[in-house]
């Protein structure tokens, strides 16, 4: 669920929720999977946080619904099989505490969300911005409005401004995108648009170079405000039926789809404006894990880039 907040309590819970945090490489050979749930390590028993059980399986061909379903026996014996077949000497692996949270490849170089944070206050941002963010253990959003480009589409005042996401746990890349506030309900919207620039974790240069994004964001405004128009002037007869079909489309989970019915009776209306404001909506929905929120509102932003 994304909420209003400042730069700086964003810069302290980040601090408190990485204090455990360590990485290490190990050897491929130290490591023996007693199932999907624990690893040992030289003998070490370690936990896998559920990230962490989806990147071995994944690293490992074995497919985590399948692996799942097991009994904790074949777990251990299709994981060591194939395990034994890896051909990186080590592994490198991201932990919280003794929990696991995440294993990659040794080329795999972490961007952390601390490092986000300092490249955005690099960029003239002070402490006390106001920002819409929304984290948890697997997945941080930052959204930064600029008030001072606001502007009204229908009697609603909107603030565009940039969109800053991070996974330390390899659920996406680093991105940094356009982004727009609606500000009477705090629903946020991602432009899907030419403008968003997306970095994979191997390169150094993620955060030394500052994407395009943030010279092209006047022109996207201007793109975005007759998207909007257009939208209220877009009918939509069954709102209900458009919205299982985007649904599909863009192969939202049971969560998400969830969230989404929860913001229909909310932001009901028959144009495409009203569909683009549910899917924002429904990234404020609780208890929803910050990636679909993340989503949720991409959604939103790329269904508006549809409207013609």
């Amino acid at each position: 669920m994304s909420s209003m907040t400042t730069l700086e309590k964003v810069f302290d819970r980040v601090s408190r929720m990485t204090e455990g945090h360590h990485d290490r490489f190990i050897n491929v050979k130290e490591l023996t999977f007693n199932s999907l749930d624990t690893v040992s390590i030289s003998g070490e028993m370690h936990p896998l946080k559920p990230i962490a059980q989806q990147s071995i399986s994944n690293r490992l061909g074995i497919p985590i619904h399948y692996l799942r379903k097991c009994p904790p026996d074949i777990q251990r014996t299709n994981i060591n099989y194939w395990l034994a077949r890896e051909k990186n000497e080590e592994l490198f692996f991201r932990f919280d505490g003794e929990r696991v949270r995440a294993i990659f490849t040794p080329r795999y170089i972490p961007t952390d969300n601390i490092d986000v944070l300092e490249r955005i206050k690099e960029l003239d941002y002070p402490l006390d911005t106001r920002v819409q963010c929304s984290m948890d253990d697997d997945f941080m959003m930052v959204n930064i409005p600029d008030s001072r480009e606001t502007f009204s589409i229908n009697g609603d005042r909107m603030t565009p401004g940039i969109s800053f996401s991070n996974s330390e746990v390899g659920l996406a890349s680093l991105s940094i995108s356009a982004f727009i506030l609606r500000l009477a309900c705090t629903n946020g919207m991602i432009s899907k648009t030419e403008v968003t620039a997306s970095y994979r974790h191997i390169s150094t240069r993620i955060l030394k170079e500052v994407p395009q994004v943030l010279s092209n964001l006047g022109q996207e405004l201007g793109r975005q405000k007759d998207q909007f128009r257009l939208s209220l002037e877009s009918k939509v007869t069954d709102p209900e039926s458009t919205i299982n079909s985007f649904n599909r489309q863009f192969q939202l989970g049971k969560g998400e789809i969830e969230a989404v019915s929860w913001a229909l009776p909310l932001e009901y209306g028959e144009t495409m404006f009203h569909v683009v404001n549910v899917y924002t909506k429904a990234a404020q929905y609780k208890d929803l894990p910050a990636e679909s929120g993340y989503r949720l509102q991409k959604v939103g932003g790329t269904i508006l880039g549809m409207v013609k």
